[in-house]
């Protein structure tokens, strides 16, 4: 998923991707309860608008088009 998330990342420059490593994030995983690895998270003004858990490549790429309509 690491190159996919990179390619997002510089195809889609004006939304904010953010990479946190569990392992040494313990608490922020905790925070947004994190069960599954990868998970995605869609945040809008501080809220998580919706999210994406597991390596669906599909459903990310969906998801992103979803909520990146007029940026």
């Amino acid at each position: 998923m690491a190159p996919l998330y990179k390619s997002l990342a510089e195809k889609h420059p004006r939304i904010v991707f953010l990479k946190v490593d569990i392992d040494e994030l313990g608490d922020v995983a905790h925070r947004w309860n994190v069960n599954s690895v990868p998970t995605f998270f869609f945040v809008k003004n501080g809220k998580e608008i919706d999210k994406v858990v597991g390596a669906d490549k599909n459903g990310l790429e969906r998801k992103i088009a979803l909520h990146s309509g007029g940026i």
